[in-house]
């Protein structure tokens, strides 16, 4: 059984619309498949991993402080190295900055939500943080969508990209999420949900989470195919 959604997922409502009805063409591979762009340390700011602190104006946003922390691993369970990982996600009251969401919940004049940050020596990567709030969608009647955050990790090329969701723990709205339910396999549902570690917790400061993304194998991280 794969561990990926499926295009097609009826519960799901927009993947009605969005998923293919027709036979896909095969692309031939290019050279443009395999070479760049690259990404380096010189193009991240120092404080991109950071969003309580990356689109301050006049004081820090709401909500809770979190740090989350994880390895990017190879199918094969080594650390990627250098990899760029970037973040978005709703604000504390719920609600993305864009103009196309219209959740009448207030905007963050601190926050964006977006962060960019790269994976070290050990293929470690770390972010600061606010907790998400859950947002209602119109997906089905008293629709709404559990806390997290989206992750989009880059390889070589824009052609090697994985983008996945985080969520939090003990969160009830999971079991009516058609996203996370749309993901076949109970373990990879399960690979989704980060883990509390008292460890990463900095006292008076903020909770830690641990998130670890796998590129490939029987623990791979489940792709946001939808």
């Amino acid at each position: 059984m794969s561990v990926h959604p499926p295009h097609l997922y009826p519960p799901y409502a927009s993947s009605l619309r969005r998923a293919p009805h027709e036979l896909l063409i095969p692309l031939p591979h290019t050279l443009a498949d395999d070479t760049g762009p690259v990404f380096g340390e010189g193009r991240l700011l120092p404080g991109d991993h950071d969003t309580t602190f990356n689109a301050r104006v006049n004081g820090e946003p709401l909500g809770e402080r979190i740090t989350v922390q994880g390895r990017l691993l190879d199918s094969a369970g080594k650390p990627v190295r250098g990899a760029l990982i970037e973040t978005w996600q709703a604000n504390a009251a719920g609600r993305y900055i864009h103009k196309k969401d219209q959740h009448p919940a207030p905007l963050d004049p601190n926050f964006t939500g977006t962060a960019r940050l790269l994976t070290d020596e050990y293929g470690e990567y770390r972010l600061t943080t606010i907790r998400p709030g859950a947002y209602p969608w119109g997906n089905h009647p008293n629709a709404w969508r559990p806390a997290h955050i989206h992750f989009s990790v880059f390889g070589r090329n824009f052609h090697q990209r994985l983008v996945s969701q985080m969520y939090f723990p003990g969160d009830p709205l999971l079991a009516y999420d058609p996203i996370y339910q749309g993901i076949p396999d109970e373990k990879g549902r399960q690979r989704l949900i980060s883990r509390f570690d008292l460890g990463l917790t900095q006292p008076g400061f903020a909770l830690g989470y641990r998130f670890d993304i796998v590129l490939g194998g029987d623990a791979q991280t489940p792709r946001d195919d939808h």
